[in-house]
């Protein structure tokens, strides 16, 4: 029986499991869609339960037949950016999250900008202040759902969030920091500071975690619903583009990496 290692991929349409051979080959690979909302103009929420439940169905088909649970040496999640999926301290998800291509919390950027200088923002994360960046949407969420952000006890990304799900851990991958305006990119830390000058407590931020860091195992729970065995380790994963540049190979100063799917960019190493 060959071991494999498992991807889990959050997009924003659906989910992608793949399952890769030590040596990098392609086994095996499954998918199921879920949807995004447009209420109204500029927003964009999705409904996090929804990729776990999709998660959940991809792995059960990947187990009926394709590939055995005993083969899975461990699994990696990477997933859409800017995410900020509000849980309390069960794990429950309290409010549908605005994804990156919402825009709902330009207000919000402006008031960041004159509490903490654009600027300085700028220094910190190496990112300009826009609403579809995670810092303005929990903002967002604190004018404009008091009681969503009043239970909140920690923000998620999309790949952390099912992270979670497979594990009970809570954490952020550093590839992610970024779309926080209060993350230090060169000291690779929360800047405390920001946030207090925002207005946002510090106590929402998960704990930071290296991309191939063990993050927790597999739970008995997790392992009912999915298929996979329980004690399983579980990766903290990262930003799509990042895995996907490192994934073909983008590894030394220059090198760069297209990348298409519903928001083209590039990603230079």
């Amino acid at each position: 029986m060959k071991e494999v290692l498992l991807g889990i991929d959050i997009g924003t349409s659906a989910c992608k499991v793949a399952a890769f051979l030590p040596s990098g080959a392609l086994i095996a690979q499954e998918s199921e869609e879920y949807p995004v909302q447009y209420p109204q103009n500029g927003w964009a929420p999705q409904e996090p339960e929804k990729r776990w439940k999709a998660v959940c169905k991809v792995l059960q088909r990947l187990f009926d037949g394709k590939l055995d649970a005993g083969q899975v040496l461990g699994i990696g999640v990477d997933g859409q950016s800017w995410s900020a999926v509000a849980v309390d301290r069960d794990g429950k998800v309290l409010c549908p999250t605005p994804i990156w291509m919402d825009t709902r919390a330009s207000v919000q950027c402006e008031a960041m900008k004159e509490n903490c200088g654009e600027e300085r923002l700028f220094s910190i994360c190496k990112n300009p202040v826009q609403p579809m960046y995670t810092m303005s949407k929990v903002l967002w969420y604190q004018e404009e759902l008091p009681l969503v952000y009043a239970q909140t006890d920690k923000i998620l990304q999309s790949n952390g969030f099912i992270v979670y799900r497979l594990t009970g851990e809570i954490s952020q991958d550093h590839s992610q920091g970024y779309g926080w305006n209060c993350y230090d990119v060169e000291k690779k830390r929360w800047a405390a500071e920001i946030c207090r000058e925002a207005g946002i407590r510090e106590s929402l931020l998960p704990p930071l975690a290296e991309s191939y860091e063990v993050i927790g195992r597999v739970s008995e729970r997790a392992a009912k619903e999915t298929g996979l065995l329980s004690g399983t380790p579980v990766v903290a994963g990262g930003l799509d583009a990042a895995c996907a540049a490192l994934g073909v190979g983008v590894i030394y100063p220059g090198q760069t990496q297209e990348q298409g799917g519903q928001a083209g960019g590039m990603s230079i190493c």
